[in-house]
């Protein structure tokens, strides 16, 4: 089963990347992502995000997220899946049994929680802004051991 985040996030990359109008157009594209929700649950998930309806620029109404949002329309098309896999990161430092992780503005606290539930032996905790990370790491475990844990989340941390 999938999380609420993860599907609220699903649903700003749909709105975001495609011109969607009704809430049943949604659904089905959730269900193609594997999400599986009422309308009644959509509908709250969708108060939650405050997304409105706009007219678009055939003049068909559609929904939109809120201009605060770091989702903004893209021309190519992806799917949700696809672009759930990418987590924004950038790099990775150590210094003593600390270790700062950058990541594209407001991925850190998504990848921060992320580790956080692995629970992951060499980590101890996370802190996260909009693009930072820091971790705090167990004493005596190495650098190698913190990348290869953190490889099961972030694939691209060579």
């Amino acid at each position: 089963m999938k999380s609420k985040n993860s599907r609220l996030d699903a649903i700003k990359i749909i709105i975001s990347s495609k011109e969607v109008g009704s809430q049943e157009e949604l659904l089905q594209e959730l269900a193609k992502e594997g999400f599986r929700l009422t309308q009644a649950t959509l509908s709250r998930d969708l108060k939650q995000l405050k997304v409105a309806k706009a007219a678009s620029m055939n003049g068909n109404y559609v929904y939109v997220l809120p201009n605060n949002t770091m989702y903004k329309r893209m021309t190519e098309q992806h799917s949700a899946s696809e672009m759930l896999m990418h987590n924004g990161f950038i790099s990775i430092e150590f210094s003593a049994n600390l270790a700062v992780i950058k990541t594209r503005p407001g991925y850190a606290s998504s990848l921060a929680y992320d580790i956080d539930n692995r629970n992951f032996d060499e980590i101890l905790g996370t802190i996260a802004g909009d693009d930072t990370i820091m971790l705090v790491i167990r004493e005596g475990c190495t650098r190698a051991g913190v990348k290869n844990a953190l490889s099961l989340i972030i694939p691209n941390i060579q």
